[in-house]
């Protein structure tokens, strides 16, 4: 995965991934319940913040990226000396492992997002279902099923954009 196609990621964190989760997770129980609404949902905080899925991942990656500067910087300032001139070839192994790790990571985590895109597509479909077969329930509880439909679809679109568009 290239540095382009990395800024381009809507979700750039196990955060942000954790986020959508607790989306699927409170559909999962909306559907259970029926008599669930917003005040019995902890996605009140996510629902006043609607842009909090791409906002969680760049804040995630951008932590991780000052961490890994902070250390590339020790590393470049320490390579004057004798004893870090000999264990050059161990900082350049290091580096190597840090990119394998990364490599890893990063398929974990594409792996990750390609079972949350699935499960929010399967979760969506049911509380579309929930929204006809319950059209007759009270307001709030339409509102609420409105707002998880809401943050589903922007979920998906924010995982179809990190998976390349296509449906997986």
């Amino acid at each position: 995965m290239g540095k382009d196609s990395k800024k381009k990621m809507k979700i750039q964190s196990q955060e942000a991934l954790q986020v959508v989760q607790a989306v699927i997770d409170d559909a999962d129980q909306a559907l259970k319940d029926t008599s669930r609404k917003m005040k019995d949902s902890q996605l009140g905080k996510v629902a006043a913040t609607t842009g909090m899925l791409t906002v969680g991942g760049t804040i995630g990656s951008s932590i991780a990226g000052l961490g890994l500067g902070a250390v590339g910087a020790t590393a470049a300032g320490s390579v004057l000396t004798l004893s870090s001139l000999l264990a050059s070839p161990v900082v350049v192994l290091g580096g190597i492992g840090i990119g394998v790790a990364s490599h890893i990571k990063n398929k974990k985590m594409q792996e990750a997002k390609e079972l949350l895109y699935k499960d929010a597509i399967a979760k969506q479909n049911a509380i579309l279902k929930a929204l006809n077969e319950e059209k007759n329930a009270d307001k709030e509880r339409i509102e609420y099923l409105t707002q998880i439909n809401i943050l589903l679809k922007e979920a998906i679109e924010d995982l179809r954009n990190d998976l390349g568009g296509a449906p997986c």
